[in-house]
């Protein structure tokens, strides 16, 4: 691994410091020959944040450079500082310092990450991708990723379950018309999306939704903690028939449901076969 890749779990404080912009080697490079980079966590940039720093770097220069890292000859990929590529853009400018790191493509993603969390510049929907993304990536377990970027693992867990729900309701995270107490409450629910629109109508607040939504997660958590002397039952009837079943039983115990799962057109033409004898 090499001196840079060392530096990921420091931060981009640590890499941009007076000290470290004086080892590596500041350049300057022409705009056209930067693009960023296509796994950037951060998706949205506010039109109004970039033209208030263009017209900064108009007037004061580019403070702080742009960490690149060279892809191919005259070829250099972002690895933080779009924002600000985006405002020298904007300002006309033709060439911008640049500090080039030597770092493999999997820690260009982890870098992204941690400048962003550090510059609170993600949505919670966007951090949470870049968790997962990260994670699938690298092949992390969370509470690896909770020491490189100083996050605690429930954050990062609780972050990554919000991904189960609608992308409408993601949206509604992000103009925050609900909360992420809110949003949590709605794992797991079936009619969600619908909930959350009830939320955002009645001004419902998280204690409200949290108790209107129990019912169905005990439920669930009932099914999902099934009975040995069931699951063995199962077992029996599926060996015996050759399909998949599934028994459940209503509230009181005193009657309920059989399902046999079939896999394709054969074996449903089996079972009425059996059926009718």
């Amino acid at each position: 691994m090499n001196k840079d890749n060392k530096k990921l779990g420091m931060g981009l404080g640590a890499l941009l410091s007076t000290k470290s912009q004086n080892k590596n080697n500041i350049n300057k490079i022409n705009i056209s020959n930067i693009y960023p980079n296509k796994k950037q966590p951060r998706k949205n940039f506010e039109e109004k944040e970039i033209k208030e720093l263009s017209s900064s770097i108009k007037n004061q220069g580019l403070i702080q450079p742009i960490v690149v890292r060279e892809v191919t000859k005259n070829s250099y990929e972002i690895i933080a500082g779009e924002r600000r590529w985006r405002a020298c853009q904007m300002a006309g400018l033709h060439s911008i310092d640049c500090v080039i790191m030597n770092v493999d493509e999997e820690s260009v993603y982890e870098l992204a990450l941690i400048e962003n969390i550090q510059r609170e510049n993600l949505n919670v929907v966007e951090e949470a991708k870049a968790y997962k993304n990260i994670i699938q990536l690298n092949g992390l377990k969370n509470e690896d990723l909770a020491k490189k970027i100083g996050k605690s693992s429930s954050h990062i867990s609780n972050l990554i379950r919000i991904l189960e729900l609608d992308k409408e309701i993601h949206q509604m995270i992000i103009d925050g018309k609900i909360s992420m107490g809110h949003a949590r409450a709605l794992i797991g629910v079936p009619n969600a999306l619908e909930k959350a629109r009830e939320i955002f109508e009645k001004k419902l607040s998280v204690r409200e939704v949290e108790k209107s939504t129990s019912k169905h997660k005990q439920s669930r958590k009932r099914q999902v903690e099934k009975d040995p002397n069931i699951a063995d039952l199962e077992k029996e009837l599926s060996d015996k028939i050759g399909l998949r079943t599934e028994i459940q039983f209503n509230e009181s115990g005193s009657s309920g449901s059989l399902k046999l799962y079939y896999s394709d057109l054969n074996q449903l033409d089996e079972i009425m076969k059996r059926l009718k004898k």
